[in-house]
């Protein structure tokens, strides 16, 4: 196993990444496309008019190489605050010791399934990853789940090195599941929706192929990491992040014991005033309509939640106050999968959300406000490289936009595909697809950006725009889990303290197959007749 030495810092390979980006500008043309509104599913949104390229001088980057770093925390900013409020949130229920109560909680239940022949010989701890992988690719088939992943990072990792295994393994369960899902993107109205709309065919048609896709991506992809994860199981010392995992069984090993702190005065005044909140939302919103793609259902989710929070946790307080706040970590959780689905929650929303746990975490605990702040600034403190970084990040795409090439490479590209069958045409559109991961992030402006023109191109050869909308979709899902220029990656990485190269190192396989599968099964949308194709 390398040195942790001799391997390149996070930052300075986002850096050298930047320099590289400056040294295209001077060399790739300038060019531009207009852009024209369009109204979608998800809101009115900026697509590109694929027949008004025109070549603009380009802008050679130099100086703004430094700069870069200030603009990128510019145009990141909702990611940036967000990771800062989750350090400072987490840091506070760190302190109640209500994770490491669950964690160990959890693992003495499901350790007691031994017992059963059929359990034992699959592995009570196989089916767990698996579960939770598959919840999380359901999550990311579904509603587009992404950035949300981070905030599951500072229980999975933990959880994963408490099994015996790595923090790999506790990345993979949540954020390598989401991206499987997003991949296979069943409903997500925020990309295939939008794709769809676009490319003039019916919103979420084709489902039947694209849910056997998701199936055999998930079989692909739960199986490497469950692969994986029993040789860390056999020889935690062969895990490339052995190193960094200190940091994790340490604080496993400080926190190894069962708590059972009494409920003090100040907790049940932070039951209390969940609960006034819980039932103050069910009774202004008593109905509500959760969204699954093209399916809704209409049922009084936030009346369910209230009358819950009001069983469990009386309950847990009875138990401990490290239960209780176990119990408001929970159905926080479960708020944020409510907000998303029926109230369509961005970040800001998401980050008060965490921001209002970290208020109820600091008063149950009895904390003062000024020792609620100090707790939450070092919480702030112990993330901020995360937050950091993902400004760097953003950098990158900053020096693509200043320089005015980024649509001259879209441009070329779209020339490449042009002339060719429509199997080769299918290929080139998704490793076009897989390779704009690395310069736009966003699955939602790629739909905009890219669909206009992969749809033009579809039409000069015959190919099925369903088609064309699956080489989007399954393309847009790999790539984004190791290019450097994701946020949302970078800051899952920063917050599991797994350095990117060896992240790299790691997911470069898995990648590569999951690449080659989803090519292998695009190939029966030109050559076999489906439904909706």
């Amino acid at each position: 196993m390398a040195s942790s030495s001799k391997i390149p810092h996070t930052y300075v390979i986002v850096f050298l990444i930047i320099i590289l980006a400056a040294i295209f500008t001077w060399f790739v043309p300038g060019g531009h496309f207009e852009r024209k509104t369009i109204e979608t599913s998800g809101g009115p949104q900026q697509v590109i008019d694929a027949s008004t390229f025109r070549y603009l001088d380009n802008q050679p980057q130099t100086w703004q190489i430094l700069s870069a770093f200030y603009k990128g925390f510019v145009r990141s900013p909702k990611i940036i605050v967000f990771i800062l409020i989750l350090g400072g949130t987490f840091w506070l229920l760190n302190e109640s010791k209500a994770i490491d109560v669950g964690v160990y909680a959890f693992l003495q239940r499901s350790d007691k399934l031994n017992k059963v022949a059929l359990f034992r010989k699959i592995g009570v701890h196989n089916i767990i990853i698996a579960l939770v992988m598959l919840m999380f690719s359901f999550f990311g088939a579904i509603f587009g789940m992404s950035e949300e992943t981070i905030a599951f990072i500072i229980i999975f990792v933990p959880m994963a090195i408490s099994m015996g295994y790595d923090s790999i393994v506790g990345v993979s369960m949540a954020f390598i599941g989401a991206g499987i899902g997003f991949a296979g993107c069943l409903m997500n109205p925020f990309t295939l929706g939008i794709a769809q709309e676009i490319a003039g065919v019916p919103l979420f048609s084709g489902i039947e192929y694209r849910f056997v896709i998701w199936i055999l991506i998930n079989i692909a992809g739960i199986g490497y990491v469950l692969n994986y994860a029993s040789k860390i199981k056999k020889d935690p010392r062969r895990s490339l992040v052995y190193e960094e995992d200190e940091y994790w069984r340490k604080h496993n090993q400080q926190n190894k014991r069962s708590l059972r702190t009494p409920a003090l005065k100040a907790t049940w005044w932070s039951y209390a005033l969940v609960l006034l909140t819980g039932t103050g939302a069910a009774i202004i919103y008593p109905m509500n309509t959760i969204h699954l793609g093209s399916s809704s259902l209409n049922m009084p989710v936030l009346i369910i939640l209230a009358i819950a929070f009001a069983l469990v946790g009386w309950k847990t307080l009875k138990k401990s106050v490290e239960f209780f706040m176990l119990s408001i970590l929970i159905f926080t959780i479960l708020y944020l999968i409510v907000g998303v689905t029926a109230f369509e929650w961005g970040l800001t929303q998401l980050a008060t959300l965490f921001f209002g746990m970290a208020l109820v975490i600091g008063l149950g605990l009895g904390k003062s406000p000024n020792e609620i702040t100090r707790s939450f600034i070092a919480g702030a403190k112990d993330i901020l490289s995360a937050a950091l970084v993902v400004g760097l990040a953003g950098g990158i795409i900053v020096i693509l936009e200043d320089g005015k090439i980024i649509d001259t490479l879209l441009y070329g590209i779209a020339r490449a595909l042009e002339g060719t069958g429509k199997i080769a045409t299918l290929s080139l559109m998704y490793l076009f697809q897989s390779a704009m991961n690395a310069i736009i992030t966003s699955g939602t402006a790629k739909a905009a950006l890219l669909m206009p023109i992969l749809r033009d191109i579809s039409n000069m050869v015959g190919l099925s725009q369903q088609a064309t909308v699956t080489a989007f979709h399954i393309g847009d899902g790999f790539t984004n889990l190791i290019t450097p220029t994701s946020g949302v990656l970078i800051g899952v990485l920063e917050v599991a303290r797994i350095p990117f190269a060896k992240w790299f190192h790691w997911a470069w396989k898995f990648i590569l197959m999951m690449v080659i599968l989803g090519w292998l099964l695009l190939i029966p949308t030109v050559i076999v007749p489906l439904p909706g194709f």
